[in-house]
């Protein structure tokens, strides 16, 4: 009987088992490693992060119990304390580059066109305890402990295209400005966390489009108000922002830019700023209405993904299993959107979790109900005998 993959397998095939090897030799992550190889280790901690498993001991046992299945994805079972020592003390630039080569394979889902490359910006703060993770300390006062996932967003593709996790007291503008890739021609869209004119004008310097809120201590001269038709649309104006900052300093993007006041369905009025001075209001405040799925984004993962309990206490442990957190996520996105599956990602993620390790022909027949014609229920069976 031919041999069939289980699901588990059919997803690492998103990431070739050889080109997971040249990143491993360029790296030298197996350098000297006799116990626990690289590739053991990152099945280990994926199959922790797709079957849900809340601890190391329940990755040990779920792994021993699938040793033959293991065996054709070229991994075998591992000790927790040997898992948890290679947590600690491997470096976690394997696992980035991991991201990196599953990124590569993804496709969008909508063609591209020009200007139609939109990027979110956005950070969120992962908690830690303070007791274990003592390192992760960021308020004296209020004794708390975390890092920090900053997180550059595709919403069209609806996957992360970049991050970095830093100490949770490094501030998003400041990440931004030193790390931050950005793209040509590209939109982006983050909230009033990244107002900062140095970097607005690092955008505008790469043909980009920023779209922001105004925070409300940012001075103003208004040079034109222009029509607006939309009802939820109130003010539409060209301004310029003050031409000095705080201690004489001069502003690094005295360009003008665009002022939008825009009522959402709650009621709320919000501000949006724009360097964008012909698009139609509506276009800019649908864009950013696009922010939201980063913030869905981050709600998924940490309702659906492992980044709330951690494996391990130490600092390189806890960035692995992060990363892991997202590959797993990107690997999900991947096959629901290959299948072209219409559940949900997070009902695609409980199909995946409660069918992994069993064996088909092709992953996508988990996300379609079986066919009663091919397949005949013991009922069907005995109505046609009588």
């Amino acid at each position: 009987m031919r041999y069939q993959d289980t699901v588990f397998g059919h997803l690492l095939k998103v990431l070739p088992r050889r080109r997971f090897e040249q990143l491993v030799g360029r790296l030298g992550s197996d350098y000297r490693i006799r116990r626990l190889s690289s590739w053991d280790q990152f099945i280990a901690l994926l199959y922790g992060q797709l079957s849900g498993a809340q601890s190391l001991r329940e990755i040990e046992a779920g792994l021993e119990s699938q040793s033959r299945s293991l065996y054709h994805l070229g991994a075998k079972p591992t000790r927790r304390s040997t898992l948890s020592d290679a947590n600690a003390s491997r470096s976690a630039a394997l696992f980035e580059a991991v991201f990196e080569a599953v990124l590569t394979t993804l496709h969008p889902r909508h063609a591209r066109g020009a200007g139609d490359l939109v990027r979110l910006v956005d950070a969120t703060l992962i908690k830690l305890n303070l007791t274990l993770c003592s390192w992760a300390r960021f308020s004296t006062r209020f004794g708390t402990a975390g890092l920090k996932l900053h997180l550059v967003y595709d919403p069209r593709a609806e996957h992360p295209v970049f991050f970095a996790i830093t100490p949770s007291r490094v501030n998003d503008i400041t990440m931004a400005k030193s790390v931050l890739p950005i793209e040509p021609g590209a939109t982006y869209v983050f909230d009033k966390a990244y107002m900062d004119f140095a970097w607005w004008a690092k955008l505008d310097r790469s043909h980009c489009r920023f779209i922001t809120r105004r925070k409300t201590n940012s001075p103003y001269r208004c040079l034109k108000t222009l029509k607006t038709s939309a009802p939820h649309i109130l003010k539409d104006r060209i301004v310029e922002m003050s031409k000095r900052l705080s201690r004489n300093r001069q502003n690094p993007y005295a360009k003008p830019v665009r002022l939008i006041d825009v009522e959402i369905s709650t009621g709320q009025k919000l501000t949006l700023l724009t360097n964008d001075l012909t698009a139609p209001a509506t276009e800019i405040a649908n864009l950013y209405k696009e922010r939201w799925q980063i913030e869905l984004f981050f709600k998924w993962i940490k309702q659906n993904l492992r980044i709330k309990r951690f494996l391990g206490t130490s600092e390189n442990a806890v960035k692995i299993q992060i990363i892991v957190a997202l590959i797993a996520y990107l690997l999900i996105q991947h096959i629901r959107l290959a299948a072209t599956a219409k559940q949900s990602l997070q009902r695609c993620a409980q199909l995946i979790r409660l069918n992994l390790m069993h064996r088909r022909t092709k992953i996508d027949t988990i996300f379609k109900p079986p066919d009663i014609k091919q397949n005949p229920t013991e009922t069907q069976l005995n109505l046609k005998i009588l």
